[in-house]
């Protein structure tokens, strides 16, 4: 499951409430394993990683209220990471542009089967009938 998907299925409106404990733990764990991961695109010192991954490094909290309020903190962490990679990826300098390889147009295709249907026919139009 990917992170956009963890951070829905947390901070969706249609989205439930996790019911018992081992959902929310379950939900808090697959959070923190995409906070790891996201935590590679970016650099360590980053405010809002630093923030995720405090938030990682703290324990379950016990009672059903509490441990539901981190878990939204620790989505909402989540989904600041993606858009913080997100608008990296699009300020991001651009690779160096490869030669494309030429793709002849439809009409100069077209002219080329021209030109040859005329050449045959001039050529077969001048050969002596025997």
């Amino acid at each position: 499951m990917s992170a956009t998907e963890t951070v829905t299925l947390v901070l969706g409106e249609d989205s439930p409430v996790p019911e018992t404990a081992a959902d929310v733990e379950d939900l808090v764990l697959r959070l923190r394993g995409h906070v790891n991961q996201l935590g590679t695109l970016m650099p360590s010192q980053e405010p809002a990683l630093l923030r995720a991954q405090q938030l990682c490094s703290v324990g379950l909290p016990e009672g059903y209220l509490p441990s539901r309020v981190h878990l939204v903190r620790l989505a909402e962490a989540t989904q600041e990471l993606i858009a913080k990679i997100r608008l990296d990826d699009v300020g991001a300098s651009r690779p160096a542009r490869r030669l494309a390889r030429w793709t002849p147009q439809i009409n100069v295709l077209r002219g080329a089967v021209f030109v040859v249907a005329l050449t045959c026919l001039v050529w077969a139009a001048s050969v002596p009938r025997t």
